[in-house]
């Protein structure tokens, strides 16, 4: 679900201190995110948000939901935005957040 070894290779480059602030701050913006498509769900935007959370995801070690949002945009890319089920990209990113959140 979590690649620690990014994880703890994101923190040797950029220190402790700055990791803490690069958590935070991709935690509040994916969690905007999440909560837009949660309840005003805009198929045309799924290309968008779904490469934001796959590239955000990927830099912070989230490689399950990385790959889950990965799916989802490619799907959207071809235009099949109908297709592109969300419910797992919710569930993922909150069982990841959870590990991540307590370690």
């Amino acid at each position: 679900m979590i690649s620690w070894d990014r994880v703890n290779e994101l923190k040797e480059e950029i220190g402790e201190e700055d990791f803490a602030e690069v958590a935070e701050m991709f935690l509040e913006e994916v969690d905007e995110v999440i909560e837009r498509l949660r309840t005003k769900p805009e198929p045309d935007q799924y290309e968008q948000d779904l490469h934001f959370l796959k590239s955000s995801s990927l830099n912070l070690g989230f490689q399950a939901l990385s790959k889950l949002c990965g799916e989802g945009e490619r799907l959207a890319a071809e235009g099949k935005s109908d297709a592109v089920q969300l419910a797992p990209v919710f569930e993922t990113y909150s069982a990841s957040k959870e590990a991540f959140t307590a370690r």
